[in-house]
């Protein structure tokens, strides 16, 4: 079933975390922040929306790099349940990724930070202010058009240009985050 999230809290603090990476490093967010904003991305290996569009989220990450903004991908689901997003799974699907891939096996981070689905993208400013709750682009289940408006990438670089994201955003869509049954 599609979820997503809620519209955009603007001015929202990024809430920090320490996480493992694929590459074997401990990542915090004061390590991914970039210059001009920062860019977190929940994400999962088996998700059709994610699968999808997952050349795309590294095309653009790669952009929104290019501009000063620090970008990770965070995965929460629970691999016990959901085998595909295990770590190791998540180290094969993020070898060729140009940001760290973090493992969020307590699953705090996502619940702390309000992350509904797969993908899920939080875009802030400098100051670690949500300014991008919003989707990649027009992309569901399957991936759009070709030339599909890059929403992510033009919402990144007005905040980069200006430290404010744009008032009108669509949320993204995609599978619920698959939390853990205590």
């Amino acid at each position: 079933m599609a979820v997503s999230p809620p519209v955009c809290d603007f001015g929202w603090k990024a809430l920090p975390f320490s996480l493992p990476g694929t590459d074997g490093r401990i990542w915090t967010l004061d390590d991914i922040r970039g210059p001009r904003g920062t860019l977190i991305m929940f994400i999962c290996n088996h998700c059709p929306y994610v699968q999808s569009v997952l050349d795309r989220i590294v095309r653009d990450a790669a952009a929104v790099q290019a501009m000063g903004i620090g970008v990770a991908a965070i995965c929460a689901n629970d691999a016990a349940e959901y085998p595909e997003d295990s770590f190791e799974n998540m180290a094969r699907i993020g070898r060729g990724f140009s940001f760290p891939y973090l493992h969020d096996e307590s699953q705090q981070v996502a619940r702390s930070w309000g992350a509904a689905c797969t993908p899920d993208f939080f875009g802030f400013d400098a100051q670690d202010g949500l300014q991008y709750r919003g989707r990649l682009d027009a992309s569901g289940r399957s991936a759009g058009p070709a030339d599909a408006r890059r929403e992510l990438v033009e919402a990144m670089d007005l905040i980069a240009r200006t430290g404010h994201g744009p008032e009108r955003q669509i949320p993204s869509m995609g599978c619920s985050i698959k939390w853990k049954v205590a």
